[in-house]
């Protein structure tokens, strides 16, 4: 995100996109379906407003009744039984709707919560590498705890509040003149709209808030992810500065949304004051003319007194419910990321098999304006072994990405146990494949949980057995806790060999019949190299195995080699073949063979 984007200006995505209904109406399914819930609580929520009033009117007999020589055994009783009977009342059916409607809340705020986090992982790689981590988190966090207040707001105080303005009000026109009902009305759609013109003045600087905030945040998750380049760097000083941009933006956008809020509540207050005051006048006036009562004018007062609280609340009620309207719909916007990589409806699963591999004629690139892959063809029939080696670039990796579909293929198609991959079920494609990448990275939990990934239903000894396989038992076992070790954020407790060790035992507890090792043992020092090569060639002798290698030593078994130059195969073959050959593999090898084993440090001058 540009540090220069003016802080007031909404995002392209920004909520102002959707409207409020259409964000209600995608959220109502959730809710629709504890509808039986939804009216249990709606039934204690009206007789919690009917007890409420109802002891206004106990209260003003209860005055009445006193407007005589206080004696205590002429104390109205009854009434005073009634006004705390009511009042209990109000709060019980109160809290009893507050526990109905808890799990309506709580289950909607989930249900959608975990709908953007699965759809979140349908979308394909590209959403993942261009997208910032912070910020879709953050989005994500907002969204789900706005879902709540926005259900609890809506239909649980806009709603009763409204119900209990048709009561003042009818009561008010029956027992009174229409001047109190006239009034009352007059002052709550004055009010009303003054706080709809403020809010959505004020709502802009909301949303450069969110957007801030959003900004500031992913900035430094992604400073505290790159912890260790930031240290390699002494860049800690720059980071803090441009993490202090975003918090300067917020800084801004939170003091002018906070002068705005003071206009609008004493706007409000204003508004309430003068409705109270003409009220009272009425009630008074009416004393004195002898057509209203003491007890009448209390419950005059205390009709408005219950009133003006719901009022002031309901102007941040509707504050509250806009912002929560901004804060749901940028989570809806990350369901309406397109899903590039989609199932055909009814996709079969993978067949059993061997697992053979068929790349025809295959073009890709990540951006139009550049092909990655050119015409790429081979086979790797069931039970063998094919490497793949080329310069940096050549797009070795992206053969493996997109045999896992994690992106479509632009031209041509793969091909699986007989199917084209887009014909199949994503989820038994990658069930069939395993890898060891080249970057591994673990979860910030044990190092048990993150070998147990690889099949979370296997049991201890299995667990113990891929580690073994992998010669990273051991290594744990002399660990103070053991397999119980928590590796730290993406693994950065443990070396770059620890880490792919782990990696390595976490694929063999898969058990896939197509492996796919992209230099697997790359950060692994030359005796722990061959040990766990002598095992993987041991584990790919059964499996479908697709190496992607910088060190042409470790596939000199391979069944068939090729070697890919700027996404073209420019050479295919056995290592011998290729050798004899003296062309661009025999090059390579060469200048393997020739490499120091070490760099030697120029002497200072």
């Amino acid at each position: 995100m540009n540090a220069t984007t003016d802080a007031a200006t909404p995002s392209p995505t920004d909520a102002a996109s959707r409207s409020a209904w259409e964000t209600l109406r995608l959220l109502w399914p959730h809710v629709w379906r504890y509808r039986r819930r939804v009216a249990v609580a709606f039934v204690f929520l009206a007789a919690a407003k009917v007890a409420l009033v109802g002891s206004s009117l106990v209260l003003a007999r209860l005055v009445d009744g006193l407007n005589v020589t206080p004696r205590p055994e002429v104390l109205p009783l009854a009434f005073l039984v009634g006004y705390g009977i009511a009042r209990l009342s109000a709060t019980l059916f109160q809290e009893l709707r507050q526990v109905v409607f808890a799990r309506v809340m709580a289950r909607s705020s989930r249900l959608v919560a975990r709908r953007v986090f699965e759809h979140l992982h349908a979308l394909s790689l590209r959403f993942h590498l261009e997208r910032r981590t912070g910020a879709v988190s953050r989005d994500l966090e907002r969204g789900m705890s706005a879902i709540s207040d926005l259900l609890d707001w809506t239909i649980y105080t806009i709603a009763p509040t409204l119900l209990e303005i048709v009561l003042v009000t009818t009561i008010l026109a029956v027992k009174f003149d229409l001047t109190f009902p006239a009034i009352t009305l007059a002052t709550i759609a004055v009010y009303a709209v003054f706080t709809f013109r403020v809010t959505e003045w004020r709502l802009r600087w909301y949303r450069a808030y969110n957007e801030a905030d959003t900004q500031a945040n992913a900035r430094a998750v992604d400073s505290l992810l790159n912890y260790e380049t930031v240290k390699y760097f002494d860049n800690e000083a720059w980071e803090s500065r441009r993490y202090d941009e975003g918090l300067v933006k917020l800084e801004d956008a939170m003091v002018q949304s906070l002068k705005r809020l003071s206009v609008l509540n004493v706007g409000q207050s204003a508004i309430v004051a003068v409705g109270l005051a003409l009220l009272l006048w009425r009630a008074a006036a009416g004393v004195v003319e002898g057509r209203m009562s003491i007890g009448d004018l209390v419950m005059v007062n205390a009709f408005l007194l219950q009133l003006a609280a719901p009022l002031n609340f309901l102007g941040m009620v509707y504050r509250e419910v806009k912002q929560a309207l901004t804060n749901i719909e940028r989570m809806f916007n990350l369901l309406e990321e397109p899903q590039e990589v989609r199932n055909l409806p009814d996709a079969p699963p993978l067949p059993q098999g061997g697992g053979s591999v068929r790349f025809e004629g295959v073009d890709f690139g990540y951006d139009p304006r550049r092909q990655v892959l050119h015409g790429v063809d081979f086979e790797i029939p069931a039970g063998h072994t094919l490497a793949v080696v080329g310069a940096t670039g050549s797009g070795k990796s992206t053969l493996a990405r997109l045999l896992f579909r994690f992106f479509d293929v632009t031209g041509g198609r793969i091909v699986v146990e007989g199917r084209d991959i887009r014909e199949v079920d994503q989820a038994s494609l990658r069930r069939a494949i395993g890898i060891v990448p080249q970057d591994t990275v673990l979860f910030n939990d044990t190092i048990y949980y993150n070998i147990a990934y690889g099949r979370p239903d296997a049991t201890r000894e299995q667990v113990e057995a891929a580690a073994r396989a992998a010669h990273v038992h051991e290594f744990i076992l002399r660990l103070p806790d053991g397999y119980e070790t928590q590796v730290g954020e993406r693994g950065l407790k443990l070396s770059g060999g620890e880490k792919q060790r782990v990696a390595i035992a976490r694929t063999l507890l898969k058990d896939p019949r197509i492996l796919i090792l992209d230099e697997a043992t790359s950060a692994l020092d030359t005796r722990t190299e061959r040990a766990i090569q002598d095992e993987l060639a041991e584990i790919a002798r059964h499996r479908t195995t697709l190496v992607i290698a910088h060190r042409l030593s470790t596939i000199v078994d391979a069944h068939e080699i090729l070697v890919l130059d700027a996404g073209r195969v420019v050479e295919r073959g056995a290592h011998a073949d290729l050798l004899s050959r003296g062309g661009r593999y025999a090059q390579m090898w060469t200048l393997q063979q020739e490499a120091p084993e070490s760099v030697p440090v120029p002497a200072p001058t």
